[in-house]
């Protein structure tokens, strides 16, 4: 029996009664059907690999004793940010990690979930039996949003603990130095790095509504897919091009590694508060264009 056709097929009950049940049963629904697709488990298997590569690069390059990015002549050792690093301490293989993954394959891979929510459901003809369901389709896109987030979580998780299990393999552990030049504990360290995980996730946050609201103009989810990561691309080449400064501040993509400001003494919060207060904004605006269209869209499939 299908997922839809168990949600329909459930015992009637008072309304009232029932709602908060049917919200969570809804929700834990979307999380089971997420995260048991073969695409969604492939997607966290590469981004778990790429610590470990990353890892593996680095030992190999520094085996030895060069410096990350070659070793003689004037800006040696001067490879991409955190990767210096990584050699007196294997905590910052999970900030290289998160550096390295986060203009590229976490987008790409919240890209792909997000624009199947609906598209998916709706190509497989799935998504009327689940609006036959007295749960709503306001309720039901919650459902959709809420385990999107909840997959940014676990891939930036996958991601940072992947590198952190690499890092104490391959690398010693001990005390932080921050951007700052100051040191801190390995213990505060390691919270610094449990937050800007979190950053991280949050910061995926606009993407994933923008998927949504493509996930609701077309039945593809392939289509839907497509566009989601092509628009991705687009904003991150427009925030590229110095010329365009001027609107660079409002590209969703535009503050996503001010997570490094977390890494100073005191910590720097201004431009990690302005990347939440932006990927919040692209969150209200897109959902709420996904829920316009979702709610008054002709489901025939």
């Amino acid at each position: 029996m299908s997922r839809a056709e168990t949600v329909v097929r459930r015992p009637k009950e008072g309304p009232r009664a029932r709602r908060p049940l049917w919200a969570l049963g809804l929700f834990r629904s979307e999380l089971t059907t997420t995260f048991r697709r073969r695409r969604t488990l492939a997607l966290l298997a590469v981004l778990a690999a790429v610590p470990v590569l990353i890892g593996i690069a680095v030992k190999i390059e520094t085996s030895d004793g060069s410096p990350v990015g070659g070793g003689g002549g004037e800006g040696g050792g001067a490879g991409p940010a955190f990767l210096t690093q990584i050699t007196n301490n294997g905590l910052f293989l999970v900030f290289a990690a998160l550096a390295a993954t986060l203009p590229v394959f976490l987008p790409m891979a919240v890209g792909v979930v997000a624009g199947d929510a609906v598209a998916g459901e709706a190509n497989a003809g799935t998504l009327r039996y689940l609006l036959v369901a007295p749960a709503g389709r306001t309720r039901l896109l919650l459902a959709k949003y809420a385990s999107t987030m909840v997959f940014c979580l676990v891939a930036t998780l996958v991601v940072a603990v992947s590198a952190l299990v690499t890092g104490a393999l391959l690398f010693p552990l001990g005390e932080v130095t921050t951007i700052s030049g100051t040191r801190i504990g390995f213990g505060e360290g390691l919270l610094r790095a449990v937050l800007i995980a979190g950053v991280v996730a949050a910061s995926l946050a606009g993407l994933a509504a923008i998927g949504l609201f493509v996930s609701t103009l077309t039945n593809s989810g392939i289509a839907a897919m497509a566009a989601t990561v092509g628009l991705l691309i687009t904003l991150q080449i427009l925030d590229t091009i110095p010329q365009l400064h001027a609107i660079h501040p409002y590209l969703f993509p535009h503050y996503w590694l001010s997570f490094a400001d977390l890494l100073r003494e005191p910590v720097y919060w201004d431009e990690v508060l302005d990347n939440l207060g932006l990927q919040a904004l692209y969150a209200a605006v897109f959902g709420s264009a996904a829920w316009a269209r979702f709610t008054t869209k002709d489901i025939t499939a």
